[in-house]
């Protein structure tokens, strides 16, 4: 009988290191780069998923925005003459923050570009650039770009279009549950008639607190620090009139 040795054990075959992949990344600069992402074995045997990006249409609306603001911006400030020390002077935005925004690289919050109306002695929607000079004015509902607060809470909506009046504004407002929003005074014989149009509203104006449900309306001086709380745990929606005093 032949004895059979055992066979000799074969050298394991080397791991093979991670493949590596490209993938375009949007830097906060607004400039793509590219940026080296590894992937392991196991993700080889997986079939690749697309990625689906749910905010590209916000993304498409606030750059259209940033560029209606600069260029407003841009034309109002030569306009009057001012260099940005003195608009920071006037409006209480910093000279790097107007610089930015004039240049298109940042999209303002909704405080900001109202102290930058105010700064600049001209109505909210002029700096959004909606003048038409056209008989009719229509307005659809996806071109009506929305402002958000800081906090990204609060949102307006101009609802009435370019051209309509100079005087006169009228905004959707919307407030997530337990949302606030503090505004600075508006220019000078600025006022503002609110209509909740749904859950409620505490309104506070200078030293008054006003508790506002579903159908109440309300009109008071905004040319004072006045601020919007919605208190429930619902959303509330407002209609909001703003009038401009050209006295």
């Amino acid at each position: 009988m032949v004895k059979r040795g055992k066979a000799p054990a074969r050298a394991s075959a080397p791991k093979a290191a991670p493949k590596k992949r490209v993938v375009d990344r949007k830097p906060e600069s607004g400039e793509e780069e590219s940026e080296i992402v590894e992937d392991s074995d196991e993700s080889e045997s997986r079939p690749a998923r697309a990625r689906t990006n749910t905010a590209a249409g916000d993304d498409i609306g606030a750059a259209e925005l940033a560029n209606r603001v600069a260029e407003a911006l841009k034309r109002f400030r030569r306009d009057r003459h001012l260099s940005f020390d003195e608009l920071s002077a006037r409006s209480g935005v910093s000279r790097a923050a107007l610089s930015q925004i004039e240049g298109g690289r940042t999209n303002p919050t909704l405080a900001v570009l109202w102290k930058i109306a105010v700064g600049l002695d001209v109505p909210f929607h002029d700096l959004l650039d909606t003048n038409s000079e056209e008989t009719v004015h229509v307005l659809r509902a996806g071109d009506a770009l929305p402002l958000r607060s800081a906090d990204g809470r609060t949102e307006s909506r101009l609802l009435s279009p370019g051209g309509v009046s100079t005087n006169t504004d009228v905004y959707e407002l919307r407030l997530t549950p337990k949302a606030i929003h503090k505004s600075d005074p508006h220019a000078r014989g600025t006022t503002e008639t609110l209509v909740v149009l749904t859950g409620a509203l505490r309104l506070v104006v200078g030293s008054q607190t006003h508790e506002l449900a579903t159908g109440d309306s309300v009109h008071f001086r905004a040319d004072v620090a006045h601020s919007y709380e919605n208190r429930s745990t619902r959303e509330t929606r407002l209609l909001d009139v703003i009038h401009y005093s050209r006295s």
